[in-house]
């Protein structure tokens, strides 16, 4: 199994910034993608930002420009750099992992969620 723990959350007010960590732990062969999601009340999570092995990142349209995903191999770890935070940025926001656990196995994970609170 792999455990993701996700730290970082908080609250900021419009126009602050905030990192979330996610370090990935367990049995990892290679971590393909990793990224992050969001949940806001009454709405579906969604994709905010992904980084592929080998293939660069993929971006939210409403964070382009704001948001800067980044990753260090070596930590097993993901981070999502958020600046101009704007108050539809609110949620929950989920790290999710492709990873490889065997030979032949390839499982996707979820953290528990961190409470991402912007203030007007």
């Amino acid at each position: 199994q792999v455990q993701l723990v996700e730290s970082g959350g908080g609250l900021v007010q419009a126009g602050g910034s905030l990192r979330l960590s996610c370090a990935a732990s367990g049995t990892i062969f290679k971590i393909n993608t990793m990224g992050w999601y969001r949940q806001a009340p009454g709405k579906q999570r969604e994709l905010v930002a992904q980084i592929i092995s080998d293939a660069g990142e993929n971006y939210a349209d409403s964070v382009k420009g704001r948001f800067t995903i980044s990753r260090d191999n070596a930590k097993n770890t993901v981070y999502l750099q958020m600046n101009s935070l704007q108050p539809e940025d609110t949620g929950v926001y989920f790290c999710n992992a492709n990873v490889q656990t065997a030979v032949r196995t390839t499982q996707r994970f979820w953290g528990q969620g961190t409470q991402v609170t912007v203030s007007s």
